[in-house]
């Protein structure tokens, strides 16, 4: 399937759709957790109804009431059926493994066929050493799980994905003897690790920094149910950014920010460092000069900007060089071969390396036909840049619902020609 997008021009207010990776973790917490909790502005996606379905899985009761979710559990994981399908989710099938591991039970856990190319053997590896048996496909899903882990010591690498820490970190307070991690080497996506403790303690549960990104300590502790409230989402608000940035007139973006951290939220800085000018109030706003500045930008700690920031080269003055970033390749897709290769094709000229890419804006803008390869962030970056270069198409417009359901719908209403 695929859209056709022309040139538009974007005005109105648009709002941005709640934190997927928040969902995921309030989700799961509160399964963790003895008694009800509250969870409001939850996204409900293809991703976290993935994580609900999970969670039922586990034994909790979930009620859904347009974007509030409660969940209701006794504090133990007691699995209802001996197999997890995570569909597309990384963060559902890698937190779920962990999860598992706190059962006596043997689980299966899969997805789709994209989910089953992502690695996994770092996790399971981390989980043998606390005494838990596991079994894949090459290190890769579907894999299988029987605990119970008793808690100890562990290591695992930081440099593929910080969701393994996460979703170690997650277990551990459920663990008998508790958890003590390490991690090797430099740990990639640190603000979601950041992001995964600062919900763990509104769940009351603490984690002992000893070395930030580096050595953590988790005590035996139990999860209190709560009320908690997703903020927005950058990874998405980085689009619109982007999109406001490429296409706006008079466009403005509602969101609830909220105290929680997120890494994402550096799009912020980096737009600036461009020549844009943010205000942010009661709606977000730019101003964005006729030519943008170019620059270098680490994206180690947050790949997901990489889509959005690599289109921003479709009106730079010099080049947008993108580095630190070779873990997008481990995403629902090899974002940086596919950027490469679809953003060439509008005239953007391109150079791939191994940890990112360098762009340089187009001397001459091509029509062309965008292949996204079913992923979302990549669909929603390249019809942006459709709508900029005008006569495109793009493929796979039902990939959004993994994080933001209703962006056609939405970004139509402010001007968008897309035709589905």
């Amino acid at each position: 399937m695929k859209c056709s997008v022309d040139k538009s021009r974007l005005s109105g207010v648009i709002r941005c759709p709640p934190n997927k990776s928040y969902s995921h973790r309030a989700i799961f917490l509160a399964t963790l957790a003895n008694g009800k909790s509250t969870l409001r502005n939850v996204l409900l996606s293809r991703d976290t109804l993935a994580t609900i379905n999970a969670c039922k899985v586990f034994g909790a009761k979930i009620e859904i009431n347009n974007s509030t979710v409660i969940v209701e559990n006794k504090g133990e994981i007691v699995p209802q059926t001996r197999e997890i399908d995570a569909s597309n989710s990384g963060t559902t099938i890698r937190i779920s493994t962990a999860i598992s591991s706190l059962s006596d039970n043997t689980i299966m856990l899969t997805g789709d066929s994209s989910l089953k190319k992502r690695p996994m053997q770092p996790l399971l590896d981390a989980l043998e050493q606390l005494g838990v048996r596991c079994t894949s496909t090459d290190g890769k899903p579907p894999v299988t799980v029987k605990g119970k882990a008793v808690g100890g010591t562990t290591h695992i690498s930081g440099s593929i994905s910080s969701q393994f820490i996460s979703a170690l970190l997650i277990a551990g307070p459920k663990m008998k003897n508790g958890l003590a991690l390490e991690i090797d080497g430099d740990l990639v996506s640190k603000p979601y690790l950041d992001s995964t403790i600062a919900t763990m303690k509104k769940f009351s549960v603490t984690v002992n920094v000893i070395s930030p990104y580096k050595k953590y300590n988790v005590p035996n502790q139990e999860y209190k149910s709560t009320d908690f409230v997703v903020p927005s989402d950058f990874s998405s608000m980085a689009l619109l950014l982007s999109a406001a940035v490429l296409l706006g007139e008079d466009m403005s973006i509602e969101a609830s920010i909220g105290d929680l951290p997120q890494g994402d939220q550096e799009i912020i800085s980096y737009l600036e460092k461009l020549g844009v000018k943010i205000n942010i109030g009661e709606k977000i706003t730019v101003k964005s000069p006729k030519l943008l500045n170019g620059g270098r930008f680490d994206l180690s700690n947050n790949p997901d900007l990489l889509p959005p920031m690599a289109i921003l080269a479709l009106k730079t003055s010099k080049p947008i060089e993108i580095y630190n970033v070779k873990h997008a390749r481990f995403k629902e897709t090899d974002r940086i071969a596919i950027l490469a290769k679809e953003l060439a094709k509008i005239g953007i000229t391109v150079t791939e390396k191994e940890d990112g890419l360098i762009l340089e804006a187009p001397k001459i803008l091509k029509s062309a036909e965008l292949d996204s390869s079913e992923d979302h962030r990549l669909f929603m970056a390249l019809a942006i840049a459709g709508m900029f270069v005008g006569n495109c198409t793009v493929t796979d417009p039902d990939s959004v619902d993994v994080s933001y359901p209703t962006f056609v719908e939405d970004m139509k209403k402010i001007g968008a020609k897309i035709i589905v």
